[in-house]
């Protein structure tokens, strides 16, 4: 009797581990769901995401109030945003990772309420974050240097100028820090920011003289990122041109006018100063320096930026953007512009004002409707709750019973306990079979289809001289194949590319895979580096040995110059027309780098074709040339470049969707048995 109730005791821990295993699977897929979304900027699905996700735990209540919280920021509506924040913040801690999102839930509403002066409150925040941290040992230094900073800018706020002093030289120590240790030139660019916040913070509370300090080591900062192989020159011109206009500001209120017009001056020099943005900026020193023509001739532009950038005059946007307008007219003495510039923001008022009241109403109203939500949210909790007790139960007296019997009937004949083992078997089969989780797994693949579908673009560029089209279709419900753009100016960035296996695995692993591409694009690294970097993060923890073929291009669409790296891929095709005016289509010639996600210390080559102009670039996976009909008879590569040289396409659009209808005749009814993708660019 004692070795059944040991062995009963054992059945029941061994289905709690696996519980918990598979809760840690669930939450994983989650995040990732979450962070796809977050990438493609879909705030309304973010919000749905959080309330069916955390309805079915798998997202816990720090995690999902961060979220919404993010959504509801990015909408504009910060009072609710900071609502959810506060949530999360107060939320109980039950694992790393609600650890994790309590961290970045902390420095976000330390933030905003630093922004809209509750100094109290935001210093509150950030020092109950910075006691958990230390406590738990779970924030990262990063967490530990932007909270501290919070706190000395709260400090300097409320007048204690000696402990704001020695939290900004904590927060700049660790700062400097974690930049030593970081060889891409992103940690010296944070570093930068928040020395300038720093000398910002200062010339806001009218401390000049403390200023001075740290703008010198903004510009020591800006020197050092300047000597780095990827450094950007257009940043550190914008960046050298703002550290003059900080400079400018602290020396004409110190009395050093000669010094502070010179600082001026060649910050007003620049393209930077010539823009809307620089000469708004500029407006504080000049207004400053009583140069308050100058100041006037300013803010003449200030309308078509406000509608440039599609600002509406709030009660915030009338205090920072028309007041100081008005101020300056005045000062320079045009009446009519001033008196102008009166009625617009006495204009302006009655809207903003009612805008504002209905925004509170419409803020409450969902803070409101956050606790029948809550209510919901915990009842379908409750639900699965007694489904899994009441299955574990089940499984529990199944058990017991079969040990009974097992004991009473040892003696007898083997076959009888043959019989009772396997409808054991059976019924624990029938169990499995009547839980959730068949139910989430066809949930999550819908939605994992369609954040896939979400996650590839299909709107494409409208620019003079760039023609560029692409599409994907999945063999299955969801698939592992990819493509991206980013447009950055004159800069063309793109990807295509392949996951191993197929089905949901391969889905999150595109996700990962496109959410870093985007993320690396933006920091105007060069395709070799975006997948050494890709190939650093990929290849970290992962267990199921899954890797990725990838096409990485950068094309400036002025030159034509076109810098690549393709990681293990198909070779893309070029098809120039020739002087006769036939076409040619030739396999690029690209070296063998190994694939993305593989082996974690590889470091990938790139190439470079001078001039791609007045040619197509035509990228395509496996699911192109090896796709198969009844017979398994493949599409191939022969076929592939008939069809591009048969004839000369008016579009990118028209080759691609030639070449699908193309693959969709050669089957001939057959299931696709691979994830189809293509792309195509000319620049012209």
């Amino acid at each position: 009797m004692i070795r059944i109730v040991v062995l009963i005791f054992s059945f029941f821990l061994l289905l709690s581990c696996s519980e918990e295993k598979r809760a840690r699977i669930r939450a994983s897929k989650a995040d990732s769901i979450m962070y796809a979304a977050g990438d493609m900027r879909d705030y309304a699905r973010i919000l749905a995401l959080a309330d069916s996700l955390e309805a079915l735990g798998d997202l816990t209540e720090v995690n999902a109030n961060r979220w919404r919280g993010v959504a509801y920021f990015h909408q504009g509506h910060h009072r609710t945003s900071e609502f959810y924040y506060k949530k999360a913040v107060a939320a109980d801690i039950k694992s790393e990772n609600d650890a994790l999102n309590y961290n970045k839930s902390a420095r976000r509403l330390a933030n905003m309420m630093l922004k809209k002066g509750d100094y109290e409150g935001a210093l509150r925040v950030a020092m109950d974050a910075l006691d958990k941290m230390r406590e738990n040992n779970s924030g990262s230094e990063t967490d530990v240097a932007i909270l501290t900073n919070s706190v000395g800018c709260c400090l300097l706020n409320l007048g204690r100028t000696e402990q704001a002093a020695k939290n900004f030289e904590e927060a700049y120590g660790l700062f400097m820090n974690i930049a030593s240790k970081d060889t891409t030139g992103r940690k010296d660019q944070q570093a930068y920011e928040a020395v300038c916040s720093i000398a910002d913070e200062y010339l806001n509370s009218k401390r000049y003289e403390e200023a001075l300090p740290w703008i010198d080591r903004a510009e020591e900062l800006l020197r050092a990122y300047e000597q780095l192989p990827t450094a950007d020159a257009k940043v550190v011109k914008n960046s050298q041109a703002q550290i003059n206009l900080l400079r400018a500001i602290a020396l004409q209120n110190t009395g050093q006018a000669k010094e502070a017009a010179k600082a001026f001056q060649a910050a007003a020099n620049t393209s930077y100063g010539k823009s809307g943005e620089g000469r708004l900026y500029a407006n504080d020193y000049l207004v400053a320096a009583r140069r308050y023509n100058e100041a006037a001739d300013n803010f003449r532009d200030l309308d078509r930026l406000l509608s440039q950038n599609d600002i509406t005059l709030t009660l915030d946007n009338i205090q920072q953007y028309l007041l100081p307008k008005y101020r300056a007219n005045v000062g320079a003495v045009r009446k009519d512009s001033a008196i102008a510039v009166g009625l617009q923001i006495c204009e302006s008022l009655d809207s903003a004002i009612s805008q504002a009241k209905r925004n509170d109403a419409a803020e409450l109203a969902t803070m409101y409707d956050t606790h029948q939500k809550e209510a919901q949210i915990a009842h379908q909790q409750a639900d699965l709750s007694r489904q899994r007790l009441i299955g574990t139960a089940i499984a529990l007296v199944l058990l017991v019973s079969f040990f009974t019997i097992y004991t009473l009937h040892k003696r007898k004949a083997t076959h009888h306990l043959a019989i009772a083992h396997e409808k054991l078997q059976h019924a624990y089969d029938k169990l499995e079979e009547t839980t959730a989780a068949k139910e989430r797994i066809e949930s999550e693949l819908r939605i994992a289809r369609d954040i896939q579908m979400s996650m590839v673009p299909n709107i494409f560029p409208n620019r003079d001289g760039l023609d560029i089209y692409a599409l994907i279709a999945p063999a299955k419900e969801v698939g592992g194949d990819l493509y991206g753009y980013m447009l950055i100016g004159d800069q063309l960035y793109f990807c295509l590319g392949d996951v191993s296996g197929k089905g949901v695995p391969a889905s999150l692993f595109m996700a990962q895979a496109t959410r870093l591409f985007r993320t690396l694009a933006t920091q105007h690294m060069m395709p070799a580096d975006i997948a050494t970097q890709m190939n650093e993060a990929l290849s970290e923890d992962n267990d199921q040995g899954m890797f990725v073929t990838m096409f990485i291009g950068l094309a400036d669409l002025n030159t034509g110059r076109l810098e690549f790296c393709n990681a293990g891929h198909n070779k893309p095709v070029v098809v120039e027309k020739t002087a006769d005016g036939t076409l040619h289509a030739r396999f690029l010639h690209i070296l063998p780098n190994a694939p993305i996600g593989m082996w974690p210390t590889l470091k990938f080559e790139g190439e470079v074709l001078e001039n791609i102009k007045d040619q197509r670039l035509f990228l395509y996976s496996d699911g192109l040339n090896e796709a198969e009909d009844k017979e398994m008879v493949q599409f191939g590569n022969d076929r592939l470049m008939e069809i591009i040289t048969s004839r000369p396409f008016e579009n990118t659009k028209e080759l691609v969707e030639t070449l699908r209808e193309a693959v969709e005749k050669h089957r001939k009814g057959a299931e696709p048995n691979d994830d189809l993708t293509m792309m195509c660019l000319e620049i012209k």
